[in-house]
């Protein structure tokens, strides 16, 4: 497998889609734009999280796609003191996310080099650079986090008699998906489409020429979506188990 020999480049460069309008996390975003929700406890909002852990993975520079209430989310980046350069670009009219991700990446400061692009409402922690190597090794354009995340219902189980022999709370989906964070190569940008969902067009072209590789998430790494304000609370609840 070409690439499998030579060590990975390392990747210094990554955008974040922080331009969602957030409308399940209300009333937190009436007045901010989704990624500056802080997480309670820790006075930092999902962004400056996010920053710092792009940066302890090697990034030195970050775009910040901005949408929503931009100008909060850029006054916050303004006054912060931050581990790592960081730039913003804001949509004048919405591009979808392959759109959005296409817009961002032309403010990257190597557009020679590979990136990391990372959903701006996603709080994980691992290691970007094994991801980075994962995506080297197999020659992908594009490689996608895999996350398994916990069912939020209680699940039944039964025999084949119908007789109920368990209940199992929150248990791991039998699924993998994507757990918005990414490795692109240079290339990539370009296959991108100028409006709408890249998911939907240049994700599964990319599958079937066999372009498009899933790196999971290893076991044990923290990683949740914040969609909700139960996600918040339950977020704080893990971060303070973790911390003792």
């Amino acid at each position: 497998m070409n690439g499998a020999h030579h060590p990975s480049p390392p990747v210094t460069q990554a955008v974040l889609l922080a331009g969602g309008q957030g409308s399940r996390l209300r009333p937190y975003t009436d007045d901010r734009p989704k990624p500056m929700v802080e997480i309670p406890g820790t006075g930092i909002p999902i962004i400056g999280h996010q920053l710092n852990w792009l940066a302890e993975e090697g990034v030195t520079d970050a775009v910040v796609s901005c949408g929503h209430l931009a100008e909060v989310l850029q006054e916050w980046l303004s006054g912060a003191d931050l581990p790592l350069r960081v730039s913003t670009v804001v949509e004048s009219e919405p591009l979808g996310r392959g759109g959005g991700l296409k817009y961002a990446a032309a403010s990257l400061p190597r557009p020679d080099e590979p990136w990391y692009a990372t959903n701006g409402d996603i709080w994980t922690r691992f290691r970007l650079r094994d991801m980075a190597a994962f995506h080297h090794e197999r020659a992908a354009t594009a490689t996608l986090a895999l996350a398994r995340p916990r069912i939020p219902w209680g699940a039944v189980e039964t025999n084949e008699f119908g007789h109920v022999l368990d209940f199992i709370e929150s248990p791991p989906s039998p699924y993998l998906i994507n757990a918005g964070v990414y490795v692109f190569s240079p290339e990539f940008t370009r296959l991108l489409p100028e409006r709408g969902d890249h998911e939907r067009t240049t994700f599964p072209r990319l599958a079937r020429e066999r372009r498009l590789a899933g790196f999971p998430i290893p076991q044990g790494a923290y990683w949740r979506a914040i969609d909700t304000a139960k996600d918040l609370t339950e977020a704080a609840k893990e971060l303070g188990q973790k911390e003792k």
